[in-house]
């Protein structure tokens, strides 16, 4: 049964899992719905328009089981259609619910994680191609001489997703991503898992990175931001249901999502179809 005032969360497939893994771990009392568009991933070799268009459809889909709050666990969405859909769609749907996404929790963050202030961001082609990151910390640190510089990584979801990670072919194009934006600037000392698939790779990526440069994972800041956003937020936080339950749904077959996303979230968990 479908909680109302849950709050909603949403990704292209299952790399959101690993976002709200961390969120229920921070905000355990709250009740919750993933959709997962797994019929359609991925997003991020899509088109600005294309993602838009789908990612307006969950959020609707999302208000319509009602929610209202709704994350967008995923990075190629929040680059690419978070801010059409709270400037243009919000207004006119209904102007009291809110949509949040990952980019400006993990900006407002990786700043201060930063030694030399020399960072890099590791994320799907279609979220490096949106400059998304360089353009929120332009915002944000301006001034502040903060050095970026980006890696598309367009092996790393499909080695998650297929299950390959501990393989000589997985481990080639891990090391070969990591070496080309290290290559880039020598002084960076911070990485930033800009996906939230790539946490599953955490422990291999600590074996190719050097000790000397932290790898910086989304979940938990994104829970902190969303913890920190209801504090600052009562009206909002007076809305979401407190259950403590969890929702799943895929617009794929439920068999295949049930059995993927136990990998993201450690646990079996029971999933329904959804159309959008």
């Amino acid at each position: 049964m479908i909680s109302m005032g849950a709050i909603g969360v949403f990704d292209s497939g299952y790399g959101g899992l690993t976002v709200l893994k961390s969120i229920r771990e921070k905000l355990p009392e709250y009740s919750y719905i993933y959709i997962g568009d797994n019929a359609r991933t991925p997003y991020g070799t899509r088109s600005f328009d294309v993602v838009y268009s789908y990612t307006l459809q969950s959020v609707s889909k999302l208000f319509e089981m009602g929610c209202s709050l709704v994350i967008l666990a995923c990075n190629t969405a929040s680059a690419k259609a978070l801010r059409t859909i709270q400037q243009k769609d919000l207004p006119f749907i209904d102007p009291d619910r809110r949509v949040l996404g990952v980019i400006r929790p993990s900006v407002e963050k990786i700043g201060s994680m930063s030694k030399t202030k020399h960072i890099g961001v590791l994320g799907t082609s279609g979220t490096i191609n949106s400059n998304s990151y360089p353009i929120e910390i332009d915002k944000l640190y301006k001034g502040d001489s903060l050095h970026v510089e980006q890696q598309a990584c367009p092996m790393w979801v499909p080695i998650v997703e297929n299950s390959v990670i501990d393989t000589e072919g997985s481990e080639y194009f891990l090391k070969r991503d990591i070496a080309e934006i290290l290559s880039k600037d020598k002084q960076i000392d911070t990485l930033l898992l800009a996906c939230t698939h790539y946490p599953l790779l955490i422990n291999k990526l600590r074996d190719i990175v050097p000790s000397s440069v932290k790898l910086v994972e989304q979940g938990s800041i994104v829970a902190e931001s969303l913890k920190d956003y209801l504090t600052r937020h009562p009206e909002m936080e007076e809305k979401c249901t407190r259950e403590t339950s969890i929702e799943y749904f895929t617009t794929e077959t439920v068999e295949s999502f049930e059995k993927n996303a136990s990998l993201f979230l450690g646990e079996e968990i029971k999933a329904s179809h959804i159309n959008l």
